[in-house]
């Protein structure tokens, strides 16, 4: 009894988005491209063979009710950018960053360390992002969402780091 052998192989594929110097790699950064062209030839396509929007046709008011308010138009204003959020989305993202020590405080020249403090600005983020549910434009939303993302992970860091230094210092103490 022969054992056939099969020629068994596999390839490995590197999903990693980032190098090991923290830059894009050049496959990640052209299938991007790829994709948000694929996505706006896809939109084009789309608009052009769009049937055309024809408003509903007004109903007569039924006798004795009270005249309808017009509906506030809250999908439009949904899909348009605010500066003023942006910015304030910005303010509390770069306070909560010098916080966690990415800033040197103007006096001493130290970086600021305040894990109480920064955990309150996010904390801040998230109930924004919490109650503008539905309510932003696509921008808007992704630049809350990078925000976030980056603070948790620096605050996650940050903590890690403090917890092992405070350790650190409790042997030195010891021994």
């Amino acid at each position: 009894m022969s054992e056939s052998k099969h020629d068994e192989t596999f390839k490995v594929v590197d999903r990693r988005l980032f190098t090991a110097e923290g830059e894009l790699r050049k496959e990640v950064a052209e299938q991007q491209d790829r994709e948000r062209e694929a996505a706006s030839a896809a939109a084009d396509r789309a608009a052009r063979t769009a049937p055309p929007v024809v408003p509903p046709a007004p109903t007569p008011a039924m006798p004795g009710a009270p005249d309808a308010a017009p509906a506030p138009a809250a999908s439009a204003d949904a899909t348009k950018r605010s500066p003023a959020f942006e910015n304030l989305v910005r303010s509390l993202g770069q306070n909560a960053a010098m916080l966690l020590g990415g800033y040197a405080d103007p006096r001493t020249g130290q970086p600021m360390l305040d894990l109480e403090g920064a955990r309150e600005m996010i904390d801040m983020l998230d109930v924004l992002r919490e109650k503008t549910a539905g309510n932003l434009a696509p921008e808007e939303d992704t630049l809350l969402l990078d925000i976030l993302g980056n603070l948790k992970l620096a605050f996650m860091e940050m903590t890690k780091a403090a917890s092992a230094a405070a350790m650190q210092e409790k042997a030195k103490t010891r021994t």
